[in-house]
Order: C-alpha cells, then sequence, then structure tokens
C-alpha cells in the first residue's frame, strides 16, 4: 500500500471513529419520555432505562422544564440505592415494586461541595424495581403515599 492510500484510510477510519463518538454522545442526551398515572393525575416523565440514564439521572439540570419528574425502570427487584450527583435542586424520591409505593423519601437536599465518594446514600427501606424523582414536594402535592398504585400510559 503506498503512503497515499495509507493516509487516506487513516482518514477514513478517524472520521468513522468521531461519527461514533458523537453517536454515542447523542445517544447518551436523548431521553425517552411517557406519561405514569398515579391518584388521579397524569405525570409527563422523562424515563431512565439503562446505566448511562441511570447514572446522569437529573444531574447538571437547573430543572426539569416540562416533565413532572423522572421514571427509573430497572430489570430486577432489589434495595436501589439514589444520590444527589450534580443535583441543582431538591427531589422526593418514591420507590415502587410492581407498581406499589413502598417507600418515599421526601425533600432530599442538594449536596453541591460533596465528592462521589462522600455523597449520601438513600436506599428504600424495601426492594423496588421502579424509582419516580420529583422535585421536592411533588409526592405530597400529588397526595402519593405509601401503597398507593402507579399506571404507565
Amino acid at each position: 500500500m503506498t503512503l497515499k492510500k495509507s493516509k487516506r484510510w487513516q482518514g477514513y477510519l478517524l472520521i468513522i471513529l468521531i461519527l461514533m463518538f458523537l453517536g454515542a454522545k447523542a445517544y447518551s442526551w436523548h431521553w425517552p419520555s411517557g406519561h405514569i398515572q398515579i391518584n388521579g393525575h397524569n405525570l409527563k416523565v422523562l424515563v431512565a432505562r439503562d446505566y448511562g440514564h441511570w447514572v446522569r439521572g437529573l444531574g447538571g439540570r437547573a430543572d426539569l422544564g416540562k416533565y413532572d419528574g423522572m421514571l427509573f425502570l430497572f430489570p430486577t427487584t432489589e434495595q436501589h440505592s439514589f444520590v444527589m450527583r450534580d443535583m441543582k435542586f431538591p427531589l422526593d424520591i418514591v420507590w415502587f415494586d410492581g407498581g406499589t409505593v413502598v417507600d418515599i423519601a421526601p425533600n432530599v437536599p442538594t449536596e453541591p461541595d460533596e465528592t462521589e465518594s462522600t455523597l449520601t446514600q438513600y436506599p428504600a427501606r424495601l426492594p423496588s424495581n421502579s424509582v419516580l424523582e420529583l422535585p421536592a414536594g411533588g409526592a405530597e402535592r400529588f397526595g402519593i403515599k405509601i401503597g398507593d398504585r402507579f399506571s404507565a400510559k
């Protein structure tokens, strides 16, 4: 292979790698959305279904914009803990198992000066397979309490 062809292939490879990186970045910023109904309230939510979205959560956002909350869907029922990584506003965290509220952590504060290793862990008292994050006061505003059920729309 000549030097000219080799450089051309290197250029193609670089372009492909850049496009792959940009595609992965675009996917990580795309958030699916949906609606859930709880206590007669129809909530528009962002949906986190994979590890990248679970870790990012609402971190870095100033607010939820046109959404009422973020729903985390997990493939297994277990003791899911949450932290306030890069959060700019306090939250209510609502844990569900099979669509039934099993725990609520109201008014969880932001932790702007904490490092990853010093963030407070917020575990549910019972295993869960989905979690709803709402701006602080949201659980009370929507009348959400332990034992309530939600349905996806």
